[in-house]
């Protein structure tokens, strides 16, 4: 199989043009003014422009003439497979409905931060599709996962190609230094895999790397409140025994699964909001000020904070889990 060809982060990437070929004329009959202004292409039925567009797809991932940046992202499966895929399950499962993208930078770097739950990490995935699908620049959100993510076979693979990387400072202060939205979830497994009597109670945050991140790049952070996730696997238990065997860090117990045995995997239609909230500035710090530990600790107070009163606000706001 071809290689594809590996861009750096920051490089600009040609969007390839379909054209269709001009057709001998049968009679010198001047063609009648086109008024909208509209190319062939456009002006061709929806169904054949999609084929061909399909077509091209195919074309170029069987030749390799595709392009991936450092980190293994893959723009174009992304954007024509797997954001399809994702498509129906935030829009129709979930309704997800976003509040403040504005907030969200349209052409330089930042740190979107939120909370973590759900026992599946499924709220990561629909803040991605919300950034891409509804921010004006349709924006790919970088996201940071645990080395859980990047030892299991073909979710590794699959996590490298969507943009994600390891949450590690030096990856997360390059994507930042070239200019990417790149997501983070402090509460790790913690938040995603605490009880459900625990629902929409913020753990820990760690130390603050992620402050540090922010911090030496100098771009905001910007905090996001997700509600809707706690309520898709209701988590009532774990079978410890199996997270051992399996090296997990839990194996949940939901009223559905294992009960229902695959069926119970299908998660719970909650109804979804994610805000994301006023830009927490950083370039106006000294140079440095990522080694000042009291400062760190104060800023990832202060995010941990914002989420929190959010979280508290949308769900006064809520008038149902189900229909929002």
């Amino acid at each position: 199989m071809p290689d594809a060809r590996v861009i750096p982060l920051h490089a600009d990437r040609p969007v390839p043009r379909t054209t269709t070929p001009s057709r001998p004329r049968m009679e010198q009959v001047p063609p009648p003014a086109d008024t909208t202004g509209a190319t062939p292409a456009e002006t061709s039925p929806l169904w054949e422009r999609r084929l061909a567009d399909t077509l091209a797809f195919l074309r170029r991932r069987i030749t390799g003439d595709y392009q991936v940046d450092e980190f293994g992202f893959d723009r174009e499966l992304t954007d024509n497979v797997m954001m399809p895929l994702l498509r129906p399950l935030y829009e129709k499962w979930f309704r997800v409905e976003t509040i403040g993208l504005h907030n969200v930078p349209s052409d330089s770097g930042a740190l979107l931060v939120a909370n973590h739950s759900g026992t599946l990490p499924m709220d990561s995935v629909m803040t991605a599709v919300a950034v891409h699908e509804h921010h004006p620049a349709n924006r790919h959100l970088r996201m940071l996962g645990a080395d859980l993510v990047f030892r299991t076979p073909m979710l590794s693979s699959i996590a490298r190609k969507t943009g994600q990387t390891l949450a590690c400072n030096p990856d997360a202060e390059r994507l930042l230094r070239g200019g990417e939205l790149v997501g983070v979830w402090p509460e790790g497994f913690k938040g995603v895999g605490k009880p459900y009597k625990d629902r929409y109670k913020l753990q820990r945050f760690g130390r603050g790397g992620f402050v540090s991140a922010a911090l030496r790049t100098r771009t905001p952070i910007i905090p996001v409140s997700i509600v809707g996730a706690e309520e898709i696997y209701p988590k009532i238990g774990e079978i410890k025994l199996i997270a051992r065997l399996f090296g997990l860090p839990y194996f949940p117990v939901t009223p559905t699964f294992p009960l229902l045995g695959p069926l119970g995997a299908v998660p719970l239609p909650s109804k979804w909001y994610i805000e994301f909230g006023e830009p927490i500035r950083t370039d106006q710090y000294e140079p440095g000020a990522a080694e000042d530990p009291m400062l760190v600790f104060n800023l990832t107070d202060q995010v941990r904070e914002t989420i929190q009163q959010t979280l508290y606000r949308l769900l006064t706001q809520r008038r149902n889990v189900w229909l929002g």
